[in-house]
């Protein structure tokens, strides 16, 4: 295994583990939880992706590797097992999404200049129909509730079903939160982990760019939030627009399958603020 100094990465991982430890608290997991699941991921990359390109690792090299016990790797290797059932649960999407992505991409569902048609909720081409081929078995009025409450969806004075926002974002602690939670950051560090092991295998290395300034006055952090927020929208819409025909569901709505293995790809874009203070030794220290 490959030797290096550690002390960056420790600093690195430090910063990374700051705020996901406060989400922790805040949602009542105590460290022998967390430090459980830390076992069973230590475990799942041990085993898939230190393979020799023959066989996957034994349990013993999976344990030297690791530091864990021959034991507890076997036991984390059956837990995950378990787990792995390949149900549509544990898919990357969420369909609550998958219905905003469809009523923004289906022919079926726009109007003649292509945009996001009104939709009654039941009939022909209708929102119970656009749920039925984009969210599987959610029933459409749980789905409309959700849209409704999140400010995606606005009832018309007709009674039809009107899309307002062309991208679904649910708030707090929920469940779907924490699902875009877990995807977010771990795309993010597949990333960078595919562009520091790119940087030594010469291969191509993918799109990560971050823009940061750390002496903005406070009076200007209003404005600048708005406009961050308007733009990226904006960017990634466009994006959208690209991307989203070739989507295989929403192409045909999956009459005309294309062949290969499928790929998961996207750009993601998050915005950050933190007051800046400064250390008794007069660094910048974050809080």
């Amino acid at each position: 295994m490959k030797k290096s100094n550690t002390q960056p990465l420790h600093r690195a991982l430090y910063r990374i583990l700051r705020p996901l430890a406060r989400l922790l608290l805040r949602n009542g997991i105590p460290f022998a939880e967390f430090a459980e699941l830390v076992k069973r991921a230590y475990v799942d990359a041990a085993l898939e992706d230190f393979s020799d390109n023959r066989k996957k690792p034994t349990d013993s090299r999976a344990a030297v590797m690791t530091g864990l016990t021959r034991k507890e790797v076997r036991k984390q290797r059956e837990i995950l097992a378990g787990e792995d059932d390949g149900s549509p649960a544990n898919r990357h999407e969420n369909r609550a999404s998958r219905v905003v992505s469809g009523w923004v991409h289906d022919s079926a569902f726009q109007t003649g200049a292509g945009e996001p048609a009104q939709l009654p909720f039941d009939g022909p081409l209708s929102f119970s129909e656009l749920v039925k081929r984009y969210s599987g078995d959610m029933t459409p009025r749980a789905v409309l509730e959700e849209l409704v409450r999140v400010g995606v969806v606005e009832t018309e004075a007709s009674g039809k079903l009107a899309l307002r926002q062309r991208a679904y974002v649910p708030a707090g602690d929920s469940e779907e939160m924490l699902q875009i939670f877990g995807e977010d950051v771990s795309d993010l560090i597949a990333t960078i982990d595919h562009n520091l092991v790119g940087s030594e295998a010469d291969s191509q290395p993918l799109f990560q760019r971050t823009l940061v300034y750390n002496n903005i006055p406070p009076e200007v952090v209003a404005r600048w939030r708005r406009y961050a927020a308007q733009q990226s929208q904006a960017m990634l819409e466009q994006l959208d627009k690209w991307l989203g025909p070739y989507d295989r569901d929403i192409a045909g709505h999956g009459a005309n399958r294309a062949t290969g293995e499928a790929v998961r790809t996207g750009v993601g874009v998050f915005y950050f603020e933190d007051p800046v203070q400064l250390s008794a030794s007069g660094r910048e220290k974050r809080t």
